[in-house]
């Protein structure tokens, strides 16, 4: 998800950056696109897919990854279809929200706005919960892992986890999303990319440090049911893939980007390969390098307990490299929530960026429930397992498919039909799989506290 932020969730008629929206002459190359995808693509759902992998074991979650790339190629395919339609019918800029409208009407744009607000919500309230992992640190199945400030000053007031995220949220994040125009945070944005490559590099160097010297775990290749409370719980990693590779609302403002718009096909199914290939490879050695002990936020295990064998300040670069690139997208994620909410409380009225009270009181409105909802919700892993089996799995998938079952301009095939419909129900299957796994989880997780 990283810069999916910069995508245009707003309406129908939101561009990735504004002023830039209408393309130019000497548009984008193919390249370019695929370098755009990537990055939208590729968020804060890679810190779960070590997790996901100790769920699963290393073969399923690599053909559960190869799946999901393949359906989600599909679900773009469906979607650029249906464009040029959507954009005579209606007259304005080609987007997501345009052919649900052209579909679905009003209404339809409106779902899939308000879908979309949820879906940037629970990734910027995972932002934070990262944010906090690395300083403050993290606690889950019965392991505590030390944040960056807890290792080098202790269990102090101000080491924990409220007072450090409260305090990057207002020094920090608050005058970056305070910005009004996108385009004011463009260097940021390529320094986020910089550092997420950073640290893919750190952990890869880590883990293949740690093979050779004999640390690695040895990672499971198949699922170990003794471990599972159900053969069900299997189902709750499908929906920590599916918000991985949930990228969907950039596609358009990308494609309007490139010299040639029929080059969008390819360059999504590029960066689909190239993202799952990373996100194979990021989950491979964080799980051999944790084993079973891998946290849902792996970058919490880069503490001092790692055992990896390599001088703790490689460790926690690991850990600041990532946290610092989520800082610098968190505001670009932030604009698309603010653009929407701001659409559906306050329709027709003039620009945001105009009026200072509502710009000013909806990001401070805004700021103040992603901090409580962090502090509520400590796991990134119960995050993705609600929002990626409800929200992402609609933008994602069934609403795609179900531009296809609708087929407003009698374009769609049989074939094309069948193939939504299949879609549709797999997507609804394991996400009513996952949310029930999820359920009964926390009832008997409640109720072994209770005990």
């Amino acid at each position: 998800m990283g810069k999916q932020a910069a995508g245009g969730t707003g309406g129908a008629d939101e561009p990735l950056l504004p002023e830039f929206s209408g393309g130019h002459a000497s548009g984008a190359s193919v390249s370019g696109a695929v370098f755009n995808l990537s990055t939208s693509i590729i968020g804060a759902g890679i810190m779960s897919i070590p997790a996901a992998m100790r769920v699963l074991g290393v073969l399923p979650a690599l053909v559960l990854i190869v799946a999901v790339a393949v359906l989600s190629d599909v679900s773009v395919e469906f979607m650029l279809r249906y464009t040029g339609w959507a954009t005579t019918t209606s007259g304005g800029a080609p987007s997501y929200a345009a052919i649900m409208g052209d579909a679905f009407g009003r209404a339809g744009a409106a779902a899939l706005n308000v879908f979309i607000a949820f879906t940037t919500t629970g990734t910027l309230v995972v932002y934070l919960i990262i944010i906090g992992d690395v300083l403050s640190g993290s606690a889950g199945a019965g392991d505590e892992h030390a944040g960056v400030l807890r290792e080098l000053f202790g269990a102090q007031w101000w080491t924990g986890r409220e007072f450090v995220i409260l305090v990057t949220a207002v020094v920090v994040l608050l005058p970056l999303v305070l910005l009004r125009r996108v385009d004011s945070l463009r260097f940021t944005s390529a320094v986020s990319i910089l550092l997420a490559a950073v640290f893919m590099l750190i952990s890869m160097g880590i883990a293949l440090y740690a093979l050779f010297s004999g640390t690695a775990k040895v990672p499971r290749m198949l699922p170990d049911f003794s471990r599972l409370s159900s053969p069900f719980e299997l189902f709750t990693a499908v929906p920590v893939i599916v918000v991985a590779f949930t990228f969907h609302f950039n596609v358009h403002p990308i494609r309007a980007e490139l010299s040639k718009t029929s080059d969008m096909k390819a360059a999504t199914r590029i960066s689909l390969v190239l993202c799952s290939v990373i996100y194979a490879a990021v989950g491979f050695f964080g799980f051999l390098l944790f084993g079973d002990a891998t946290m849902p936020d792996v970058l919490a295990n880069f503490d001092s307990s790692s055992g990896s064998g390599v001088p703790q300040a490689l460790n926690d670069a690991a850990r600041l490299s990532y946290a610092l690139h989520l800082v610098l997208v968190f505001p670009l994620l932030h604009y698309s929530l603010r653009v929407n909410v701001d659409e559906l409380l306050f329709p027709g009225r003039r620009p945001l960026a105009a009026d200072t009270r509502r710009f000013v009181s909806l990001t401070a409105a805004l700021m103040a429930a992603l901090y409580a909802l962090a502090i509520a919700i400590p796991s990134i892993w119960t995050l993705f397992e609600y929002t990626g089996s409800t929200f992402a799995v609609c933008i994602s998938l069934i609403f795609p498919g179900a531009i296809v079952l609708r087929d407003a301009h009698g374009i769609a095939k049989r074939k094309d039909k069948t193939l939504a419909a299949t879609m549709i129900t797999l997507a609804v299957i394991t996400s009513s799989v996952a949310i029930a796994s999820n359920i009964m989880s926390s009832v008997r997780g409640a109720q072994a506290k209770g005990v």
